[in-house]
């Protein structure tokens, strides 16, 4: 709506702009037509006049002819400016045509001055009297025809009056006279004002330019400093601030140049046309006088008086004409000045826009190339910033020089413009101009001053910038050798990249509201230059623009200063950065140094792996084969035990035995010791696997380390996700919405619920069954061991170890909860500081609106000051009035001094009182306006302030955000810490459930296949569900999956109970292994009992001495068992520790499952434990029992030694016997010792064996808990799968309601292109009615115009009875017309009223009561706008609602995607949590291969055990039988020495029966060997169907993993597919919006301003409507007035118009003279008829013209007060003169085309009756207006010439008459000669108007005479007769009106110079009849084409 109307705003302002230049050039050519038709007719009927007269004439009129020319081109180039600014003049078009009314009121002033001065004429008759001149031509100073828009006012007193022109001739020699003398004074006047005008010229050419040298320094020195301010990273709001400014700047200059050019043009115009008039009348009465010669009475007198008053009056007037014109040309020079360097300063300003913006975004990149290098290419980055700084310094040296080169190109053309107006304005005095442009050189000096002193100060600032950047520059540059570092710091600066961003979205947002402030800066402003409307108060704006210029260099200032802050926060920055940038570079590379380290020791672990695997294979071998050699030796040992036997028996060889049994013993020993340090090796062996086992855990806990340290680098990326859980929010909002749709669901899940808690029921009553069988057990194991209450206080301390770990980490969670309440603390007191800072911030906005406030009352203050300033200028115009009517006033007094009259006196003292007066009012107004410039000045000051201290502020509202920014990053980051850590403690909490799910292999293995069938399928669901609906399926496989994960719980609670069957079956094994054991060793004992009595103590010596071997040897065998079960103890604790601290953080979660563990940890208890305590203290106190006997068997063996010792001291044998009794006993403490060591070593044993049980009873505790959570976690996954099927359908769903949307939208956008179609027809038909009006306009005025062609053939009496009949008849109808005109404007209005509220549902029922007013007057458009209406409510519902549903549908799906992208993550999570529950599962089993391992460890150290309790009891058996021996030696000793032999036969007998024992105690070994040896076997098989079962898995978890992956590329391609639809569709939706926005928008913008014209219409209806008010009383007087505008606008002959107007104001008195005048001549007439008969009949006609003149002197006489009435009223009937001028051009320019060429060709046809001497003109004329080329129109001229009069009839008609091209004699004239020219071209007009009657062609004989020819006479120039002139009037015009003809009411299509005098100047000899319109001759060279012809016809 907005760019139609404004279209249609311009188009008519132009083409009505073209039409009063049209017009214009019209009026100048008739009136220039007539009159040299006037003097030549003069010159020819004065015989007198001499050719050199002519001639100066002629060459004049040559001048007169190239100066037209010239103008006409100037007028062009005009025209063109014109068209240009047009649309910028629609605005400030009223303030000027109020100052062009202002301008015609002075000059209706002076005419009124004029008229009385005229008065003045009769006193100066005598002094005009003594003039004399010769008859030589005068010089004519006319105006060319293009100034000649006011010409006719005072030029046409002899063209409509029916004149005389014998009183012409005899008045022309005193005009020529008194023509002498004017032209003489305005020679030397012309002389030196030339000579004033050079000197001034040339001085003021070189200020000018001097001038412009200096603004253009200034603007290349401002624009260098910009360039150089451009490189500090500044803000956008600079540019755009400048950018705008330079606009509005740019704007304002190119509207005010074009309005004062504009000004200028038709002021000059007007000024010059008036004086042009004045001289032109001066000149006629000079004539006049002359020609009056001797007959010169007293009225030739006072006319010449008159005349130089009147000269002097209008030198006066010309003088200030040249003052006004010299002030309008000096401020269009400013302006002009202005210009060229604004419009320099836009184009350079804009180049500097584009590469700022160019070099922002390197900047911008450098920044961030910076921010991510700048602790490792600090330097580097320092060297590209050089570099971009010296490009950026070339660039701004090629574009000054660009400029340099632009400014010298705009100074030319400054200085060719003010070369061309000093050239057009060398008419008027440039004297005063030169002052001013002096004052105003000096101003913009002082103001050129300013700016240097405002650009030092910047160049100041920008060195301090400019050495600190270097300084910065310096320190940079230092840091060389960090480039190889760069890729380790990339990941750690994306973060920090985020938060600039965070802090530059920040920065824009902070630039956007300072741009809003901008702009509403901008819009007071624009208000405040809408306000200076005058052209007097440019000096002021120029003041402004001055102001505002220094206020954006304290705003520059300001931002530079910011700026400067700005760099050094960033430095700061950047060195926080640096130093955080080192430190991690330290620990990354200490990092690397690990992880290199850890590399290589895993390599060497694992080469050392290899090689002790190898090792072991090796000693594996000699194992073997070192138990061969064992069996060897063993059957060896048998075979000499035998020989022992035989030789036993023989008696003989005992010492060879002996030698044999101590050799046999020493390869025992060494085969023993072998064996130790094979095992010794085995150990080693073991420590180096278990050392590389345990490096190998901590690289992998090094490596888990550096990925967390990896995944914070990317949950510093992630941090972004996190900030968006506030969307989680609309996701709950939408999560009740589908919960509500899945009620029935949840139903069916709550009936499988109840079901599935049945199931859990029945087995927990199954499970309750065998804990009481277990519990029964338990009971009679409580009775049996009571002792357990030492071990449960063990227990209970550990347990308080652990409520001690507990209370650590409930106190770490303590610290961790306080320092997040001092966070929240933190966060508190910030929002506090934030609302100071709003309340700051509003305190800001309050003292903004006091500001605001103050610049109100400025504005008024200002608005009082202009009122003030249009007061003192209407008073200094009242001065200058009252000064010109003093000085008139003292001429009479001197000029009549006998005459004075008091009154003259009184007058002038009142007139000087009031002077002096005005001038004392003038000099208070002043000091008023002085005054309120101080205020305006003051309160500039305090705006200054204002913003200031507003900056201030804002610099602290950025530095406190800047910190709120600052403390929200460090919180962010502790958070991420806090995060990470509680996902390393979820991690080692993952991988012990690991371990625990080991134990559920075989059911995992299902259950994975289980997972993998119902993940397989989720999948194809999702696949499909993007095409289908599968909800049912989807839900039916979930209650499947769920049913197959009871079956795995099912399975799991029986896998349990197995276990806990088995753990009961090893203990009761254990105890029967054990108890078996025992009785062993009591055997062994009452064995050893037994071989103490025999005498074989060497042998037993030798015997014990290997078992401590042994024993040595098993002891260290038990310490490497307990060291590795300490270490794996030290292990499990630190996992136990993780675990707690892991457990105390989800205590709350897992109490339930406590509970359950509490029962099955009873269990176990109850059933493996206690066997195991039980077992331990049975061993203990069998030991202690055993001790006890070792210890009484060890007190007799001292007690035999004593009594030995004393009863044989002689004996050799007894000697032998003591002193082996001495190294037994020895040897027996050293045994007790060793028993004591083994006995701690057993309870350390113990201790850790109890410890281990604990450990194992915990993590099956803890294995029922993760089983649990296994199961919430399928319940959630299961859960989630439904939601996200569900999600899946409403996206779908919403995908398609989005398709609806777009073809929704689409159609409304068709339906709205209808509505815009369908208004442009309404408007356009609104168009065609207003033609038709104007049309029923002409229709009535052509009726007018036909009335007052049949009333001037009437008496005078009936035309005034005619004429008041007729004003009433036309006020009747000007009152229907405006009827008529206002319900149009109301149609108007309603219309544009309907349109705006088709968008707003508000005003349906208003535009619907307008619909019912427009059917009472329209019904054609009723219809239309009724279902327009309709169309436009229904599609605006449709909008509507479609946009709240788009919005909303866009709203969830931005929720759906989330939700998705939401439920993909927890997928995607549930799956990682999967497969790490599966590493766990492997993990436990595992640990339980490990565990069993320990078990058997334990079995084989009871055994050990075993064994030394053996040989305990075989040491006690020996010592017994020592004691015995002992005894018995007593006893012999006493009885004597023959029972000797006896007790050797029985200790043989003894050897042998232990020799017998021995071997099957060997035979047993042997098979406990096979049996070990068994076991080994069934362990390696056992061990490969593990390691067979680790590579299935393996393969199995290689699979999973690549259907992971292949699946999680699947989700991400699908993804990816959908953000790509999403991206498409937001795209789609953002066109749509931005489509609707547009349409809404311009529907807004075009209600908005069709409501604001329709206001300005109302507006200008109400002031129209009051001025027609106003003048209602005076339209009855004007009414006749108002018939010949309605005739000048219907006829496009606005002319005419003029010459009445002009005619009636400028001739009013003067036409009383000419009566007396014209009676004179009359009675001298009638005195020469006689003697000059053929004068008679031209005599008679100007008789019956003076008749006509007298009737319309009569008709003056009434019409002289309503013109002078009616000159206020044309002023104010301009405007709609000018539109109704736009409607008639918009006519024309319609019916143009198609008449023209007709027209043309009956022209063209008709020129060849002509005669051969017009034929070439007129020929060339219509040629060039109708294309014909130069070729065919030499062949028209070669053609034969027809006859002499057929050109002039067959162009002017049937009826007209043609002139011949030479003056013939009176009897060769043929009869249609003595028409005059201007009859004949009414009649060519008349008949040309209907172009399909063939003009008929009458020869000359045809055409009859209209008068006597016989009467005519040599020179007679008498015209036809009256009656002929109204007979031809009268008669033409009831058939046809001429002027409404379709085309020549438009524009006259025939160039006037065709019509014109030829060479000779044979037409203006002949009569011209005053009654019609006489057109000034155009020339035009043949060689102008038609379209230059009708241009410049139409720019004239």
């Amino acid at each position: 709506m907005s760019s139609w109307f404004g279209g249609l705003g311009s188009g008519l302002g132009h083409s009505l702009g073209q039409v009063g230049g049209s017009l214009a050039s019209l009026t100048d050519q008739i009136s220039n037509f007539t009159k040299d038709m006037l003097l030549e007719g003069a010159e020819e009927v004065e015989a007198d006049l001499p050719n050199s007269g002519r001639k100066e004439i002629e060459a004049i009129q040559a001048i007169l002819r190239s100066e037209n020319e010239r103008l006409k081109k100037y007028c062009t180039d005009l025209e063109e400016k014109h068209e240009a600014s047009e649309l910028q003049i629609k605005h400030q078009s009223a303030s000027y045509r109020n100052q062009l009314q202002q301008k015609e009121v002075e000059i209706s002033h002076l005419k009124a001055r004029q008229i009385a001065l005229q008065d003045q004429l009769l006193k100066l008759q005598a002094a005009a009297q003594s003039v004399h001149s010769g008859a030589g031509g005068v010089p004519i100073t006319t105006a060319p025809s293009s100034f000649g828009y006011g010409i006719s006012h005072h030029s046409s007193a002899f063209r409509d009056d029916d004149m005389d022109f014998s009183d012409i001739i005899s008045s022309q020699q005193e005009i020529n006279r008194l023509s002498i003398e004017v032209s003489r004074l305005e020679s030397e006047v012309g002389h030196w004002r030339h000579i004033a005008q050079s000197q001034g010229t040339q001085k003021s050419d070189q200020s000018e330019i001097c001038k412009l040298q200096n603004i253009i320094k200034g603007v290349v020195h401002a624009r260098q400093l910009l360039y150089q301010l451009s490189y500090i990273p500044r803000p956008v709001e600079l540019k755009q601030n400048r950018s705008q400014e330079i606009d509005d700047h740019q704007h304002e200059m190119s509207v005010l140049q074009n309005a004062h050019q504009q000004k200028l043009a038709e002021i000059s115009r007007r000024h010059r046309g008036e004086l042009n008039d004045y001289k032109e009348r001066i000149e006629e009465l000079e004539n006049l006088l002359q020609q009056g010669g001797s007959g010169v009475t007293v009225t030739d007198q006072t006319k010449i008086c008159e005349m130089q008053n009147i000269i002097q009056v209008l030198q006066t007037e010309k003088v200030e004409s040249t003052k006004k014109i010299e002030e309008l040309e000096d401020k269009i020079k400013d302006i002009n000045k202005k210009l060229p360097s604004a419009e320099n300063d836009r184009d350079v300003l804009k180049r500097e826009q584009e590469q700022l913006s160019v070099e922002k975004q390197q900047i911008i990149e450098q920044c961030e190339n910076s921010k991510l290098e700048c602790s490792k290419l600090q330097p580097s980055v320092m060297e590209q910033s050089d570099n971009v700084a010296e490009k950026g310094g070339i660039l701004p040296q090629s574009s000054s020089v660009e400029e340099v080169f632009r400014l010298q190109q705009a100074l030319s053309d400054a200085e060719n413009e003010i070369v061309r107006l000093s050239s057009l304005n060398q008419d008027n005095s440039l004297a005063e101009d030169n002052l001013k442009l002096k004052m105003h050189v000096q101003a913009l000096e002082k103001e050129k001053s300013l700016l240097s002193q405002e650009k030092d100060e910047l160049q100041i600032s920008l060195s301090k910038l400019s050495s600190e950047y270097e300084v910065i520059k310096n320190t940079a540059s230092t840091d060389m050798n960090l480039n190889l570092q760069l890729h380790d710091l990339k990941l750690n600066l994306e973060s920090k990249e985020k938060e600039l961003n965070q802090s530059i979205n920040e920065k824009k947002i902070l630039i956007a509201e300072l741009e809003e402030l901008d702009n509403q800066n901008q819009e007071a402003t624009k208000h405040m230059i809408l306000i200076k409307d005058q052209l007097s108060k440019q000096q002021s704006e120029g003041a402004n623009v001055i102001r505002k210029l220094k206020q954006d260099l304290d705003d520059e200032k300001k931002r530079v200063h910011q700026l400067e802050d700005d760099k050094m926060n960033i430095t700061k920055e950047l060195d926080v950065q640096k130093e955080k940038l080192t430190q991690s570079e330290l620990s990354l590379s200490d990092l690397h140094l690990t992880k290199q380290k850890l590399e290589d020791k895993v390599e060497d672990l694992v080469d050392q792996l290899s090689k002790s695997q190898k090792n072991s294979l090796n000693i594996q071998k000699e194992n073997l084969e070192l138990k061969e050699h064992i069996r060897q030796n063993e059957e060896e040992l048998s075979r000499v035990r035998n020989e022992l036997t035989l030789s036993l028996n023989q008696d003989s060889n005992s010492n060879f035995k002996d030698d044999l049994l101590k050799e046999r013993d020493a390869e025992v020993r060494n085969l023993k010791q072998n064996l130790s340090e094979i095992e010794q090796l085995n150990e080693n062996l073991k420590k180096v696997a278990f050392d590389l086992k345990t490096e190998n855990e901590k690289l992998v806990l090094a490596c888990e380390d550096v990925r967390c340290k990896l995944e914070e680098s990317i949950a510093g990326n992630n941090q972004i996700s996190l900030e968006k859980d506030t969307i989680v929010e609309t996701l709950k909002r939408e999560k009740e919405q589908i919960e509500a749709e899945l009620c029935q669901a949840e139903k069916k899940l709550l009936e499988e619920a109840n079901n599935y808690r049945q199931t859990i029921q029945e087995l927990s009553n199954a499970r309750n069954l065998n804990t009481s069988a277990l519990q029964l057990e338990h009971e009679r194991v409580v009775q049996l061991n009571q002792e357990k209450d030492f071990e449960i206080a063990e227990l209970k301390k550990n347990i308080d170890q652990m409520a001690t770990d507990q209370q650590e980490t409930k106190e770490m969670l303590a610290s961790n909860l306080e320092e997040q309440k001092q966070m929240t603390q933190l966060i508190n007191e910030k929002e506090v500081f934030i609302e100071k800072l709003k309340e700051k911030s509003s305190e800001l906005q309050k003292e903004l609106d006091k500001c605001s406030q103050a610049l109100i009352k400025n504005e008024t203050l200002k608005q009082t000051i202009e009122e003030k300033d249009r007061s003192l200028g209407s008073m200094k115009e009242e001065n200058n009035h009252l000064q010109e009517e003093l000085e008139r006033l003292r001429e009479q007094q001197s000029r009549a001094v006998p005459v004075i009259e008091p009154k003259t006196l009184d007058s002038i003292t009142e007139l000087e009182s009031e002077v002096s007066q005005l001038n004392i009012i003038k000099n208070h107004l002043e000091e008023e306006v002085k005054h309120h410039q101080k205020i305006i000045e003051d309160q500039n000051q305090n705006k200054v302030q204002l913003l200031q201290s507003l900056q201030e502020q804002k610099k602290e509202m950025d530095e406190f955000k800047y910190q709120y920014e600052q403390m929200n990053v460090t919180h962010t980051q502790l958070f991420l810490e806090k995060d990470e850590e509680i996902k390393n403690l979820q991690k080692t909490i993952e991988q012990i459930k690991a371990q625990l799910h080991v134990e559920r292999q075989d059911i995992q293995t299902e259950n994975s296949d289980i997972f993998q069938e119902t993940k397989v399928q989720s999948l194809n669901i999702e696949n499909g569900s993007e095409k289908h609906d599968l909800s049912k399926a989807e839900t039916e496989k979930l209650v499947k999956g769920i049913k197959e994960r009871e079956l795995e719980i099912k399975l799991l609670n029986e896998k349990n109970i197995s276990l806990t069957k088995q753990i009961d079956q090893l203990s009761k094994d254990e105890v029967g292994k054990l108890t078996q054991i025992i009785q062993q060793k009591d055997v062994e004992i009452q064995a050893l009992h037994a071989r103490i009595s025999s005498a074989s103590y060497t042998q037993d010596v030798v015997y014990l001495q290997q078992q401590l071997q042994a024993f040595t040897m098993e002891r260290e065998q038990v310490l490497a068992v307990l060291n590795e079960k300490t270490r794996e103890n030290s292990q499990l604790k630190t996992e136990y520790h993780k675990m707690m601290d892991i457990v105390a953080a989800k205590e709350a979660a897992l109490i339930k499952l406590q509970d359950e563990n509490k029962k099955l940890s009873m269990k176990f208890e109850s059933s493996g434990q206690d066997m195991f305590k039980e077992t331990v203290q049975n061993l203990s106190r069998i030991i202690r029992e055993k001790d006890i006997e070792i210890d009484a068997l060890s007190q007799k063996c001292q007690t035999l030694l004593a009594v030995l010792q004393t009863s044989s001291p002689g004996n050799e044998v007894g000697g032998v016997n003591s002193n082996q009794f001495e190294e037994l006993l020895q040897e027996r403490d050293k045994l007790k010792q060793q028993v004591k060591k083994m006995e701690e070593w057993k309870q350390q044993v113990m201790t850790t064996v109890q410890n281990m049980q604990h450990e194992s009873a915990q993590l099956q505790e803890e294995l029922h808990q993760l089983q649990a959570q296994v199961l919430v976690d399928s319940d959630n996954n299961s859960k989630l799968q439904v939601d996200y099927t569900g999600l899946i359908q409403n996206y779908e769903q919403n995908e398609t309601k989005l398709k609806n949307f777009g073809q929704e939208l689409a159609q409304v956008q068709h339906s709205i292109g209808q509505l815009c179609n369908t208004k442009d027809l309404l408007l356009g038909k609104l168009d065609i009615i207003s033609p038709q009006l104007s049309s029923g306009l002409s229709l009535a005025f052509q009726s007018i115009e036909e009335s007052l062609g049949t009333d001037k053939c009437a008496v005078p009496s009936e035309t005034s009875l005619f004429l008041q009949q007729e004003v009433e008849e036309l006020r009747k109808s000007l009152q229907e017309k405006d009827a008529t005109i206002r319900t149009l404007q109301e149609n108007n209005q309603k219309l544009s009223d309907s349109i705006a509220a088709s968008s707003e549902v508000e005003k349906k029922e208003q535009t619907d009561s307008e619909i019912k007013q427009l059917k009472e007057k329209q019904d054609v458009l009723q219809n239309l706008l009724k279902e327009k209406d309709l169309l436009i409510k229904a599609k605006s519902d449709q909008l509507l609602s479609s946009n709240e549903n788009f919005t909303n549908k866009v709203n969830e799906n931005e929720l759906l995607r989330q939700s998705v992208t939401n439920l993909k993550e927890r997928v995607l999570i549930l799956e990682m949590d999967i497969s790490t529950l599966k590493g766990e599962n492997e993990k436990i089993l595992e640990a339980s291969r490990e565990k069993e391992t320990e078990y058997q460890a334990l079995q084989e150290t009871n055994m050990k055990f075993s064994m030394m309790l053996r040989e305990k009891e075989f040491e006690c058996h020996s010592m017994k039988e020592k004691a015995l021996a002992f005894e018995q030696l007593l006893k012999e000793k006493e009885q004597g020495k023959t029972g000797e032999l006896n007790q050797l036969l029985n200790a043989v007998k003894s050897m042998q029966e232990k020799t017998v024992t021995f071997q099957q105690e060997r035979d047993q070994v042997m098979l406990a060997l096979k049996q070990k040896q068994m076991e080994n076997s069934t362990l390696q098989h056992e061990i490969q169907h593990l390691r067979d079962k680790e590579v299935r898995l393996n393969q199995e978890l290689e699979r999973l993993r690549n259907h992971l992956l292949e699946s999680e590329d699947s989700y991400t391609r699908e993804i990816l597919a959908a953000e790509d639809r999403e991206t498409k569709l937001r795209k789609k939706v953002t066109m749509l919006e931005e489509k609707l926005i547009s349409s809404s928008n311009a529907m807004e913008n075009a209600s908005h301003q069709a409501s604001v014209q329709v206001e300005s219409l109302q507006e200008q209806l109400n002031v129209i409507s009051k001025q027609r008010d106003e003048t209602a009383l005076q339209l009855s007087v004007s009414q006749e007035q108002v018939k010949q505008y309605a005739l000048s606008l219907t006829n496009l002959q606005m002319v005419l118009e003029h010459f009445q107007q002009e005619e009636k104001a400028m001739y009013s008195a003067e036409l009383e003279k000419e009566k007396q005048h014209t009676a004179e001549w009359k009675k001298k007439a009638e005195n020469l008829e006689g003697k000059v008969l053929s004068l008679q009949e031209r005599l008679d006609e100007a008789n019956a013209a003076l008749d006509s003149a007298s009737r319309l002197t009569e008709q003056l006489d009434l019409k002289e007060e309503q013109i002078e009435e009616l000159k206020k009223q044309n002023e104010l009937r301009q405007e709609m003169l000018d539109d109704a001028q736009k409607k008639l051009m918009n006519l024309v320019n319609s019916t143009e085309g198609k008449v023209d060429k007709d027209l043309m060709r009956n022209l063209f046809i008709g020129h060849f009756h002509t005669p051969k001497n017009k034929r070439h003109e007129v020929f060339r004329l219509m040629g060039s207006i109708l294309d014909i080329p130069r070729e065919e129109m030499e062949q028209l001229f070669n053609e034969d010439d027809g006859g002499v009069t057929k050109w002039m009839t067959g162009w002017l008609g049937g009826g007209s008459k043609s002139v011949p091209n030479t003056p013939l004699r009176p009897n060769q004239q043929g009869p249609m000669l003595n028409n005059s020219f201007s009859e004949l071209f009414v009649k060519f007009l008349e008949t040309e108007s209907h172009p399909s009657i063939p003009p008929p062609k009458l020869s000359v004989h045809g055409m009859k005479p209209l008068g006597s020819p016989g009467k005519r006479k040599q020179g007679s120039v008498v015209p036809g007769s009256f009656k002929d002139a109204a007979e031809l009037r009268t008669g033409r015009r009831t058939d046809v009106n001429p002027f409404l003809a379709p085309r020549s009411a438009a524009v006259p299509l025939i160039n006037p110079a065709g019509f014109g005098p030829g060479g000779s100047g044979h037409l203006l000899l002949k009569p011209i009849s005053d009654v019609l319109p006489t057109f000034t001759p155009l020339p035009v060279s043949p060689d102008n084409s038609a379209g230059v012809v009708l241009k410049d016809l139409l720019k004239q």
